[in-house]
């Protein structure tokens, strides 16, 4: 378990969206999806106001975080959970930033339509992406490949020439894993 779990968690159980736990904790949307996903961690004060937001106590939060698990799991069943925001796309990383020191890892919900940010700053990175559901179209310097559900890609990382997108009709579900 970590923060952005433990934080979606509470907000589920209380029937929050995330617009309304943002509005009550004064930051963004963005913000607190990135919070709940593990790609953004809160200062110590924005972690208080989100916990009041969601109804949830800090000290027993932290002290759930102090047991943290070494094993990460995304169940299948959490992929009918997924809010996506307006940018038409959510990461489930299994692990907080700083336990990614070698590899970075996620489930990425893509809207049909959608494509995902490219990562910048990473040179000589690798990347495996494995359509879990539906379909992906990547674009990888001068070439475009179509991925089908079972379909994976190993490639290396072209950060100016690069895109993932959700050509297909429904939600685009990927295993992504990727080096530092």
């Amino acid at each position: 378990m970590n923060l952005g779990s433990l934080l979606r968690r509470y907000r589920k159980e209380n029937k929050l969206t995330l617009k309304a736990v943002a509005e009550k904790a004064g930051i963004s949307e963005g913000f607190m999806s990135q919070v709940e996903n593990n790609v953004k961690s809160p200062s110590l004060g924005t972690l208080m106001n989100i916990c009041e937001a969601v109804g949830a106590d800090a000290g027993e939060l932290l002290n759930q975080l102090k047991k943290q698990e070494r094993l990460f799991v995304v169940s299948r069943a959490e992929w009918d959970e997924v809010d996506l925001p307006h940018t038409g796309f959510a990461t489930r990383r299994f692990c907080a930033p700083q336990d990614r020191t070698v590899i970075d890892s996620a489930v990425l919900f893509i809207e049909p339509g959608r494509s995902i940010p490219v990562r910048r700053n990473i040179k000589n990175g690798q990347e495996i992406l494995c359509v879990l559901q539906g379909s992906l179209e990547l674009r990888h310097g001068d070439q475009v490949v179509n991925l089908a559900e079972g379909d994976a890609a190993h490639l290396w990382t072209e950060p100016r020439d690069q895109a993932v997108t959700n050509r297909g009709e429904g939600l685009a579900v990927v295993l992504w894993v990727g080096t530092m």
